[in-house]
């Protein structure tokens, strides 16, 4: 059974919390100078000011997203109506055709 690590966090956690559950303690740090910048820029959450951490329901948010878990099956839009009738011929020729 999997565990969710962002469970056990308050609603607002450190940058240092949120790496340990994320990535583990051993990367902890490297995850928070290196990594953490990076995503920002991708639209990880901010430190709330008033809370001294990010809100962990909003990380959650964002790799679901960054995982494309919240995309589901509309990712892969119709690209418009399907007209079976273009098989029907193309078969119809391929006969014409072995016949002649």
């Amino acid at each position: 059974m999997i565990t969710d690590p962002l469970s056990k966090l308050p609603m607002f956690a450190t940058d240092q919390q949120l790496a340990v559950a994320i990535v583990g303690k051993d990367r902890a740090s490297m995850w928070v100078k290196a990594v953490i910048p990076q995503l920002e820029k991708k639209g990880f959450p901010r430190i709330d000011p008033l809370h001294d951490g990010r809100p962990v329901p909003l990380v959650r948010r964002f790799y679901d997203g960054y995982f494309g878990i919240t995309a589901g099956f509309a990712a892969a839009a119709p690209d418009g109506a399907e007209d079976l009738s273009v098989w029907d011929r193309s078969k119809r020729r391929a006969r014409r055709a072995s016949k002649a």
